[in-house]
């Protein structure tokens, strides 16, 4: 039987924030560093600002925890970071950060405000900056998919050293389909014992078909036994420890 999962995204605003930024555990902390290692190795072929979307196969699996926390990083390197909410259905980023939730993206789309106006400065960190969703529209997919999305992101990485492109589920709208293809590659979030083996694949072949860079796979939920950090931790000790270890 599938377990119920608890959504990060769905939590109340105080419980959200404690799995955000400072507040994560040193498990998590150390786990999003690695990410922020890998995803240097995986897009050191591009040049300038780097843009990466953050999708699920289904709702609930913590995707919008991912991307902030994957800019809350990013952004401890000491570069400027751009958190981008377009999950134009459902937006939680800024709801969840405290910051206001129109004009947004939706608004800069349209023509009703310019990009400067629709920046906030997050209390996370100072480098750190978020541009949140707007208005509801009737259209989203045609709005992430025209035209202006594509200049509104490259205008966006001139000011910027990263661009995280927060994204709705893939298997339930096309949205981050289309967006896919005007970023430098896909982040794709999936909950232990809550996504099945189809929907997963159903995104990877969505993905591939729109000839998407796949960057990797981010596991949430996972149910990490303490005995594991133990183990972690004599391993690490062992690293230091001068004749011990094959490693270099």
């Amino acid at each position: 039987m599938k377990k119920k999962a608890v959504n990060a995204d769905n939590l109340s605003l105080e419980e959200s924030r404690k799995t955000l930024g400072e507040n994560l555990s040193f498990g998590a902390a150390e786990a999003y560093k690695l990410l922020r290692t890998n995803l240097g190795f995986s897009l050191s072929d591009s040049t300038g600002c780097k843009v990466i979307g953050v999708t699920s196969a289904m709702k609930g699996e913590g995707k919008s925890t991912t991307s902030i926390n994957m800019a809350y990083t990013m952004a401890q390197s000491g570069g400027r970071v751009l958190l981008m909410e377009a999950d134009l259905r459902l937006p939680t980023v800024a709801k969840r950060l405290g910051l206001k939730q129109k004009p947004g993206i939706t608004n800069l789309l349209v023509g009703q405000v310019s990009g400067n106006e629709i920046l906030q400065r997050t209390n996370l960190i100072s480098n750190l900056w978020v541009a949140s969703a707007g208005d509801i529209p009737p259209n989203p997919a045609e709005l992430l998919g025209s035209a202006n999305m594509k200049t509104t992101i490259q205008t966006m990485s001139e000011a910027f050293d990263v661009i995280i492109v927060d994204l709705p589920p893939i298997t339930a709208v096309t949205d981050a389909v289309l967006v896919s293809k005007i970023v430098d590659g896909m982040v794709v979030v999936v909950r232990q014992n809550y996504c099945d083996r189809d929907s997963l694949e159903e995104v990877v072949r969505q993905l591939r078909f729109a000839n998407a860079k796949i960057l990797g796979f981010v596991m949430t939920g996972a149910d990490v036994q303490r005995k594991n950090y133990r183990r972690y931790g004599k391993s690490y000790g062992d690293y230091r420890q001068p004749g011990k270890g094959a490693g270099p």
